[in-house]
């Protein structure tokens, strides 16, 4: 199989590309690396099975060239991270949505499988118990770029699902929650990364808002290994699947943790939203997901726990 990847440089998608080089495909990744990273895929550079591109998926003739060139497409490529959606909230509506329709009609003319990594941002404000993939969208006012990226990813979810129902397009939907692992910064607001840097420097551990608020983690390892298995299972193609482990986790307990695996001497200090980000950010007390929809179908479980990821960023932090 040759595999296009699109953020082929990025976090997941050189985790990606890793995995799928060692069991004997071949990838083009894609990338104008403007969140990638050239050094996460450095140790691939000049391997035969491998093609780094720089370039954007803006660009419609680009893409068209590398979607007739693979077996199938994994569109990673998005503005990504709180940070960045609030600081540059144009640049990523552009690239997160028209970005995509270039992606998916570029599939659909070569009738390519596509694979999209949505986000458990879909959600919004809905703080149900498990959130399930039919749930409810509860979102607040479009004029708080906070919200934008949740749109965005909705209209990709959109396309994807149209492709496949009007077209027939092989199309798969997958939302992550808080993917973590190696290679990633918390540069665009990553909790992980950032509150383990921090400790590692021995600088206070910023907490936004009380701290009370809860996610789940899963290792990034755990994510390649189900993204394939989705993409190549018939019966994932015009579904959506969550994405995400086991184990809620409040902020300020992640604080605790990470400082005490790293050893450090940091204290926790709590940021207000409106310091953090802007004035009036909204943000969700609770995201837990509902995966018994990937585990039915793939038989997904993650094998590394909350403790692993931390101890793996850890140890590349400290690289």
């Amino acid at each position: 199989m040759k595999t296009l990847i699109t953020g082929g440089a990025g976090f997941i998608g050189s985790h990606l590309a890793d995995r799928l080089l060692e069991r004997g495909d071949k990838v083009i990744l894609l990338d104008n690396l403007s969140t990638g990273r050239y050094e996460n895929i450095q140790h691939v550079i000049g391997r035969s099975d491998a093609e780094f591109v720089l370039g954007s998926i803006l660009n419609a003739d680009l893409v068209d060239d590398l979607v007739s060139r693979c077996d199938r497409v994994f569109h990673l490529a998005a503005a990504v991270g709180v940070q960045l959606i609030v600081e540059k909230p144009l640049e990523s509506l552009q690239t997160n949505i028209r970005g995509s329709e270039i992606v998916f009609e570029k599939a659909h003319k070569y009738t390519k499988p596509i694979l999209v990594t949505s986000t458990s941002e879909i959600y919004g404000k809905n703080t149900s118990d498990k959130l399930h993939e039919d749930d409810d969208r509860i979102i607040g006012s479009p004029l708080k770029s906070r919200w934008s990226y949740s749109e965005a990813k909705a209209i990709d979810e959109i396309l994807a699902y149209t492709y496949w129902r009007a077209k027939g397009l092989p199309t798969t939907i997958v939302r992550l929650f808080n993917t973590v692992g190696p290679r990633q910064t918390g540069r665009y607001g990553m909790v992980i990364p950032r509150f383990v840097q921090q400790a590692v420097r021995e600088e206070p551990i910023t907490v936004y808002g009380d701290g009370r608020q809860t996610r789940c983690f899963c290792h990034v390892t755990d994510v390649v290994e189900a993204l394939i298995a989705l993409i190549e299972h018939p019966e994932s193609h015009g579904r959506v699947f969550n994405l995400g482990g086991e184990g809620e986790i409040s902020m300020a307990e992640l604080a605790t943790r990470i400082v005490d695996r790293v050893g450090s001497s940091s204290k926790i200090r709590y940021v207000p939203y409106d310091e953090a980000y802007e004035e009036g950010f909204e943000d969700m007390e609770r995201r837990v997901p509902d995966t018994g929809r990937i585990r039915e179908l793939i038989g997904f479980t993650p094998e590394r726990d909350l403790d692993a990821i931390i101890d793996d960023v850890i140890a590349f932090q400290r690289q």
